[in-house]
């Protein structure tokens, strides 16, 4: 997948509000409007669920031959930190391709394979060519990996003023970026421990790719742009960061569900360790329905090198009042459930 969709400069013409266009590589989605699914979740009862009502997580256990063919060689576990590796790098190559360039070529590889009756040419080009319709489907039809919109009515409606946030987990650090254009002024911190995020998948996000937000100024909707946002990046290992509780938003997506039950405490206890008293905590995890367990399915030897669930919103929900947060917004978008949650006071409680 070598044709690429990197943006190097300011697009000369900025977007504008209510524009949607779709790009070899992404959709832009500036539309002022609702978005195309958003299941509000808000009034659930959360004290009243339990593990016998909901169920437990969807366990994603179809693995990547390299995880499997390390581990039988090795007579132990892929290193946790060498899957992240491995899951960035893969994912990232599909984020840079121009979708349609790359269909094309393809083709074009599949049918010099069959002039050369190289079967296993041939199979790789019919693979490829699977994995880049399942993708097109997905990113640039759907838009259901970014989802702007969905996400916007996710975050919508708190109570911060030029807010400090810190991403956990931050990869590409696009749902941080879409909050400092909705709450503009503050300061973002992104966290990962694969260098590759702070040079490839944030370093070369598009720096043309905007973002609806707030002119903190007027009051009124504008266009934000990666370079015009105080982001820093920091790699490290999420326990080893220095900070105290003094984010106003601290926020992961797709975290928790990469930890097991047994350590499920330990990563929502990452969240409540930096965020600012009366602060938010925003969590996303993967929804569990059809279409993602046909994709973790499609996609195991590029994406599926360590533990995963897929879980619904009930469970998300659970989790995060057994662990000592209160739910105070709820709901489902496109590809992910999502919490907005505040530490609970215990003195209250």
């Amino acid at each position: 997948m070598a044709t690429t969709a990197h943006d190097p400069v300011v697009h000369n013409e900025p977007y504008r509000i209510g524009d949607r266009i779709v790009t070899g590589a992404y959709v832009v989605d500036l539309l002022d409007q609702p978005p195309d699914l958003f299941v509000d979740h808000t009034t659930t009862n959360w004290r009243s669920l339990n593990w016998s009502k909901v169920g437990r997580p969807y366990k994603v256990e179809k693995w990547a031959t390299e995880k499997k063919v390390y581990e039988k060689t090795h007579g132990e576990p892929l290193p946790v930190l060498e899957g992240w590796k491995k899951f960035n790098k893969n994912f990232d190559r599909y984020f840079t391709t121009d979708v349609p360039a790359a269909q094309k070529l393809a083709r074009a590889e599949l049918m010099q394979a069959i002039k050369k009756a190289d079967v296993h040419g041939a199979s790789e080009a019919v693979e490829e060519m699977f994995h880049l319709l399942v993708w097109n489907r997905i990113h640039r039809v759907e838009d259901a990996v970014w989802d702007p919109r969905g996400k916007r009515a996710l975050f919508s409606g708190l109570n911060v003023k030029n807010p400090r946030i810190l991403f956990l987990g931050a990869a590409d650090g696009y749902e941080a970026m879409a909050l400092a254009a909705m709450y503009p002024g503050g300061e973002t911190v992104l966290v990962d421990y694969d260098d590759f995020c702070k040079t490839n998948r944030f370093g070369q996000f598009p720096l043309s790719y905007p973002f609806l937000g707030v002119d903190p100024a007027s009051g009124h909707k504008r266009v934000w742009y990666r370079d015009q946002m105080n982001i820093e990046f920091e790699v490290e290992d999420i326990r080893n960061l220095k900070y105290g509780r003094e984010f106003d938003i601290v926020v992961s997506i797709g975290l928790i569900e990469h930890f097991p039950d047994e350590h499920k405490g330990l990563a929502f206890e990452f969240h409540r360790r930096f965020v600012k008293p009366g602060g938010y905590v925003i969590i996303t995890t993967p929804r569990d329905q059809l279409r993602s367990r046909a994709w973790y399915h499609v996609m195991a030897d590029e994406l599926n090198y360590g533990y995963r669930e897929l879980m619904d919103v009930n469970q998300m929900g659970l989790y995060a009042t057994e662990n000592g947060f209160d739910v105070i917004r709820a709901g489902v978008i496109k590809a992910h459930n999502g919490l907005i949650c505040k530490v609970r006071d215990t003195a209250a409680a």
